[in-house]
C-alpha cells in the first residue's frame, strides 16, 4: 500500500526524534520451569467458509459441468464449504484424544462415505444426498510404549496423497486427478501410529474400506505406511492399502501404493512430488460393460507442486500432473485414458483470515472426453481432447 505525503513527513519526524530506550527482554525461563501444556492448549479449533465461481473457456459449460472434476464440477457459482473442526492429539500429559469435523456445502455433499448420508443407490456427484457431512469423528489414546503409540478409532480422512479435502491446506484451489481418482477420501476403522524415532513414524490400520463406513462386504481393508524426515524440511511418506472394495465380494482385491515427498528447506518455497498407482481384480464397472475378457483394472500417475511466497500476502503455485487410467475404470471412461493437467494459482491474503485465489487450469486428454459443442440431438457431446477453466475463489478461516 503506498504511503501518503503526510505519512512520509510523519515518518521523517519520527526518525529525527531521540530514540526511546528499549526495554530489556525477559529471559525465557529454564526448560524445567516452563509450565506444561494444559488440556486447553492441546485442543485445536479450525473453521472456514469457502465460495467460488468457475468459468469454462471451451464452451462446455453453458450451465453444464466440468468433466473429471470433483469440487469444481459445476460451472458457475458454488458455495463450497463451511467446516467446523475440533481436534486433540493424545499426549503424555493428557493421553486421550478426539476429533470431530462437521461440514456443509456442495463439497461436503461429495465427501459422503457409504452408510453416512449415502447408500448403494447413490452415485457421483450425489445430487440427491444432504449437503452436509460428518467428515471425521474419532477417539484416540496414547499408550506409553517406546517413543509412544497412538491408537485412533472412528472415521478419519485418508492418510494417502499430497492434496487434502480442506482447500486452505492445499496450494491450488481445484483438486488434481490424483486426488480425484487415485485413492480414497476417508476411512472408518482403527489405525495405530508409532513414533519410533524423531525422524521415523510408522502406521498400520484396519478399515471397512475406501469411503465406506457401513461395510459393503465381509472383509476389511488393511493399510500401512511410514514417514521419514532425514533432514530438516524434507519429509518422505509412503502408504499402502489392500482389501476388497466391491459390494458383497470378498475375493477381488484392490491395491494402492502412494509416495509423497515434500521439501520446505528453501526460504518461502514449497516443493512436493507424489507418485501413486493401484490395481483391482475384476473391477465391477468393467465386468458390467461385458466388452472384454480381461476385467482387471490398473492406474498410476504422478504430480509435481511448487509454490513461492513473494510476500506475506502473495503466493503463486503451479501443479503439473499426469494420470494414466489404463483400463478406464477410475474415470468411468471404459477404456484406456491418459490425462495431463497444468494449474496456475495466484493467492492473495486480503484481510486477516480472508484469502482470495485466481486459478487457471488446462486439462488435456488423449481421447475426446470433454464436452464443447452440441450434437444433432442438441446434447452436449464429448468432442474435445482439452478443457480450460478459470476459477475465482475466496475462503475465510477462523
Amino acid at each position: 500500500m503506498r504511503a501518503s505525503n503526510v505519512a512520509a513527513l510523519a515518518l521523517v519526524a519520527a526518525l529525527a526524534a531521540p530514540a526511546a530506550p528499549i526495554p530489556a527482554l525477559a529471559a525465557d525461563p529454564p526448560e524445567d520451569e516452563k509450565k506444561p501444556a494444559t488440556l486447553r492448549d492441546e485442543i485445536r479449533l479450525f473453521s472456514y467458509l469457502e465460495t467460488s465461481y468457475t468459468w469454462n473457456l471451451r464452451g462446455a459449460g453453458r450451465g453444464g459441468v466440468n468433466e473429471l472434476r470433483v469440487y469444481d464440477y459445476d460451472e458457475g457459482f458454488t458455495f463450497n464449504m463451511a467446516e467446523f473442526s475440533i481436534k486433540k492429539d493424545p499426549s503424555e500429559a493428557h493421553p486421550f484424544g478426539f476429533g470431530l469435523v462437521l461440514t456443509a456445502g456442495a463439497d461436503a455433499q461429495k465427501n459422503h462415505s457409504l452408510g453416512i448420508f449415502r447408500d448403494d443407490g447413490d452415485a457421483f456427484p450425489f445430487r440427491n444426498t444432504p449437503p452436509f457431512d460428518v467428515q471425521e469423528a474419532y477417539v484416540g489414546i496414547r499408550i506409553p510404549v517406546g517413543g509412544g503409540l497412538n491408537v485412533r478409532a472412528g472415521k478419519w480422512v485418508s492418510l494417502l496423497g499430497y492434496e487434502v479435502i480442506e482447500s486452505p491446506n492445499n496450494l491450488n484451489f481445484s483438486r488434481g486427478y490424483l486426488f480425484n481418482f487415485a485413492g480414497p477420501f476417508t476411512h472408518t476403522g482403527v489405525v495405530a501410529t508409532y513414533f519410533a524415532a524423531d525422524w521415523l513414524t510408522v502406521q498400520a490400520g484396519i478399515t471397512t474400506g475406501s469411503d465406506v463406513t457401513e461395510d459393503n462386504n465381509d472383509s476389511p481393508t488393511v493399510g500401512a505406511g511410514f514417514q521419514v524426515t532425514p533432514v530438516e524440511g524434507l519429509a518422505i511418506t509412503m502408504g499402502a492399502l489392500v482389501g476388497p472394495e466391491q459390494n458383497n465380494d470378498d475375493r477381488n482385491q484392490r491395491w494402492i501404493l502412494d509416495l509423497v515427498t515434500t521439501y520446505t528447506g528453501i526460504a518461502r518455497t514449497t516443493l512436493a512430488v507424489e507418485i501413486t498407482g493401484g490395481k483391482e481384480k475384476r473391477e465391477a464397472s468393467l465386468v458390467a460393460l461385458d466388452t472384454r475378457r480381461d476385467t482387471d483394472a490398473s492406474w498410476w500417475g504422478w504430480g509435481v507442486w511448487a509454490a513461492y511466497d513473494w510476500t506475506d500476502r502473495v503466493r503463486t503455485a503451479i501443479r503439473q500432473e499426469y494420470f494414466r487410467d489404463a483400463d478406464g475404470a477410475r474415470t468411468g471412461f471404459g477404456r484406456k485414458l491418459s490425462l495431463w493437467s497444468t494449474t496456475l494459482t495466484l493467492q492473495y491474503k486480503i484481510w486477516r483470515g480472508l484469502v482470495g485465489r485466481l486459478e487457471y487450469r488446462h486439462d488435456q486428454a488423449d481421447e475426446r472426453v470433454f464436452r464443447d459443442r452440441y450434437d444433432s440431438a442438441h446434447t452436449l457431446a464429448p468432442t474435445s481432447r482439452a478443457m480450460d477453466t478459470i476459477s475465482l475463489s475466496a475462503y475465510y478461516f477462523f
